[in-house]
């Protein structure tokens, strides 16, 4: 009993009445250098981009970030991310469920095909994929004759975000299915709900949190993209322009600071976006845990 008692002392007395326990040794070291390592890697370039873009005067930043070729790729850069994020999840929701719902040969391999865009240099994906959706190309040859053009327009650029967002909805939302208690699913069946009113009453509000992740995720990444996106958008002016090839020419014509201010204006609503879809999804998990408890 006396010995029980000893070996116990150690991990009462570490748990101190409205101390919280750190099972991580070294805790204010490991913060240090948690905090420093963000601070190289992330903090310090945003301030630069911020502390260069604060040489200009309002005049010039107004009409470096307002001109109307610039805002036509924004409208086509967040638009098209968007658009793309949203069709991922309906799509990629599809693909982890049947990932982690349905046997079937070859299953392994498409799960592995899912990850691909991840080890793709982009570039080649965007060589790829206007290969496909050219005129000459395997699927361009077929539908462009219907009317339907995707190679060097916005569509080629909304496919190609599609395609390098997609694993970041299918692996956000596959292991939350694979958790899920299908006896609930068995219980709302046994009680006379349909398909229908199980999916929205039961499935749906279990993996919402991870859904809104894997939107953001996507969304993100796609704001972001370049090397898929320049090969099938065409880049022309007004057109098919996204914001970051923008920002690369400015680059190009030594336009350093017209180049940052667009980057800002990129950063603050990309920033706000997050923002918003981080609150939902915290409102959406505190909804579910009040309707569970």
């Amino acid at each position: 009993m006396s010995a029980a008692l000893s070996l116990s002392a150690p991990a009462s007395a570490d748990a101190t009445p409205g101390r919280p326990s750190r099972v991580i040794p070294g805790f204010h070291l490991s913060l240090g250098f948690t905090l420093l390592y963000l601070g190289l890697i992330v903090l310090i370039p945003l301030s630069a981009v911020f502390l260069k873009t604060f040489t200009m005067t309002w005049e010039a930043f107004w009409r470096a970030v307002s001109s109307e070729r610039v805002v036509a790729s924004y409208k086509l850069t967040f638009g098209g991310a968007l658009l793309a994020a949203s069709l991922n999840v309906v799509f990629g929701g599809i693909v982890a469920w049947v990932l982690v719902r349905y046997r079937f040969p070859g299953k392994k391999i498409i799960d592995a095909l899912v990850d691909l865009p991840f080890a793709l240099p982009t570039a080649v994906a965007g060589i790829a994929l206007t290969a496909l959706y050219s005129a000459n190309g395997w699927f361009g040859r077929v539908i462009e004759p219907l009317g339907l053009k995707v190679a060097f327009t916005p569509v080629g650029v909304v496919v190609a975000l599609t395609f390098i967002g997609l694993p970041f909805v299918v692996r956000t939302v596959q292991p939350v299915l694979e958790e899920a208690e299908r006896e609930l699913e068995e219980a709302a069946a046994s009680l006379g709900a349909s398909r229908l009113q199980t999916f929205y009453r039961v499935i749906l509000p279990t993996i919402a949190p991870a859904l809104l992740t894997g939107f953001a995720l996507a969304f993100a990444r796609a704001t972001g993209e370049y090397g898929s996106v320049i090969f099938i958008a065409g880049n022309m002016p007004m057109v098919s322009e996204i914001t970051p090839l923008f920002i690369i020419t400015k680059l190009e014509q030594y336009d350093y600071t017209g180049a940052t201010a667009i980057a800002v204006v990129m950063l603050v609503v990309s920033f706000l976006m997050l923002l918003a879809i981080n609150l939902l999804q915290a409102w959406t998990r505190k909804r579910g845990q009040a309707e569970k408890a």
